[in-house]
């Protein structure tokens, strides 16, 4: 090799070499030298609700036995950035939100969307026009207006924009929201009803991709900025309520010939678009046909999925998450609707449904979820209003009677990652020693850890946080979940 060549290998190396320690410099690896654990605590028949019950410190740890539970976290394995967690404002949660006291009001959006006091929701859907949880059916035109001059949103004016700005401001002035549709107009559809499935007719392609941008521009144009949107809610679901069939291929096809192109013409290319919005059965079928056709994915920002395929019986579908996530890492995916069904007034306090969204949460963010979004934030004292009687629960109930707001365990259990887990946090690799606990980790953009753990299991257990050779020892009680801030 040539002396003024080995001069400039010499250089290149050098300038890489300062490159990376620079910006080992500004990444700092995480280290439990000088930190304190703060574990708070949410436990069946305690009083424990977000509660700190823990102030710990790291120490030298020993190769754990197999006699002991751990839960084994490594801060220098990261994975997917969070972008948020939060709930559905419907037009049911507005009509019950109207109906409060104004304290009552500011109660609800303070324990909502406050980083503070609350648990600081950061992540928002709504729908586009009527959905099951509104008081009747309605659209935003005329019927039969194909060229949609008639288009209006002033029935959105009355209860639901101004929660959504109240709850924006509440959350500190902006909050990622994205909208979903329920059903095309009836005209548009082969049933002749916004109702019980159809689909919607080829003639109408061009017409219903106009309405998500009219939609758009009319919510912007309100002082509400619109992240994202979904194609369609549940598009395998024939409901008794307001639903619209899609296949694949005819999800694919409106996508990549009509919805993606017309958002792009509107101006609103920007706009992140998410597939499938239905449960984890059959996401893999769906983002094999979606995601394999260049076409149509370029205008795909990811999938998002709902909890109910236990309807059949079965046990939830966590893997088939991971299974999307493993042959489409460039795709997002986002949990965009989860509830309990049928509601029943004795079961306020039922644990086993704040279980359900403790594991949920846990196992979607583990296999690459980055935003995790519940139904109807508040719904009233009869799981409602629901236009077609398919009451449900939301974290908080109102009763209408007396006034009062009523939390469920889902509010909690909910808020042990929304509070804490912030956005832009990034996932860190975490494990469990023994399946009676399970858990997860993130890191927050301002260097701290939260580890949330969960604990399903009618005995207290005690187990090992470990990292690296330090470790902290605590305990949880059973029907429990803890976050632990360090």
């Amino acid at each position: 090799m040539k002396k003024s060549a080995i001069s400039l290998f010499c250089l290149l190396l050098m300038g890489t070499l300062f490159a990376q320690q620079k910006e080992s410099k500004g990444k700092q690896a995480f280290t439990t030298a000088g930190k304190k654990v703060t574990v708070y605590t949410t436990a069946a028949n305690t009083d424990l609700r977000l509660s700190p019950t823990a102030h710990l410190v790291f120490a030298k740890a020993a190769q754990p036995l197999e006699t002991e539970i751990s839960i084994f976290v490594e801060p220098q394995r990261k994975f997917q950035s969070l972008m948020g967690i939060g709930g559905a404002i419907t037009d049911a949660s507005a009509e019950v939100f109207a109906k409060l006291s104004k304290e009552k009001q500011q109660e609800f959006l303070t324990a909502y969307y406050d980083t503070q006091k609350g648990i600081g929701y950061s992540l928002l859907r709504t729908t586009i026009h009527s959905s099951d949880f509104s008081s009747g059916s309605y659209t935003y035109i005329e019927e039969g207006d194909k060229d949609l001059k008639t288009f209006s949103i002033a029935h959105d004016k009355q209860f639901r924009i101004p929660m959504i700005k109240q709850a924006t401001q509440a959350a500190g002035g902006k909050i990622v929201t994205y909208v979903s549709p329920w059903s095309p107009p009836a005209f548009m559809k082969s049933n002749k009803q916004m109702l019980k499935g159809g689909t919607l007719l080829p003639d109408y392609y061009q017409a219903w991709a106009n309405y998500y941008a009219k939609f758009i521009k009319a919510y912007e144009k309100e002082g509400m900025p619109i992240w994202g949107l979904t194609i369609q809610n549940e598009p395998m679901a024939v409901q008794t309520w307001e639903s619209c069939v899609f296949s694949a291929e005819a999800e694919r096809d409106f996508l990549k010939n009509y919805l993606g192109p017309t958002l792009k013409k509107e101006g609103l290319g920007n706009k992140k678009i998410i597939v499938w919005d239905h449960n984890r059965d059959l996401m893999n079928q769906r983002a094999n046909v979606i995601f394999t056709d260049p076409e149509a994915s370029k205008y795909a920002w990811g999938m998002g999925f709902h909890w109910y395929e236990t309807w059949a019986g079965g046990a939830p579908m966590y893997d088939n998450v991971a299974k999307v996530h493993e042959a489409f890492p460039d795709k997002n995916l986002i949990f965009t609707e989860g509830c309990i069904e049928k509601f029943d007034a004795q079961k306020y306090q039922f644990w086993p449904n704040a279980e359900r969204y403790g594991a949920s949460m846990i196992h979607d963010f583990n296999n690459g979820t980055v935003a995790w979004t519940d139904w109807n934030i508040l719904l009233d004292e009869n799981g409602g209003p629901n236009h077609v009687g398919n009451f449900c629960f939301a974290p908080i109930h109102a009763d209408s009677q007396s006034g009062d707001l009523i939390y469920t365990p889902s509010y909690y259990y909910i808020g042990h990652f929304a509070k804490f887990i912030r956005p832009q946090a990034r996932r860190v690799a975490t494990a469990s020693s023994r399946s009676s606990l399970i858990s997860t980790s993130f890191q927050n953009a301002d260097g701290s850890m939260v580890t949330v753990v969960m604990n399903q299991s009618d005995k207290e257990v005690t187990y090992n946080l470990m990292i690296a050779s330090d470790k902290t020892v605590t305990t949880i009680p059973p029907h429990s979940i803890q976050t632990l801030l360090y």
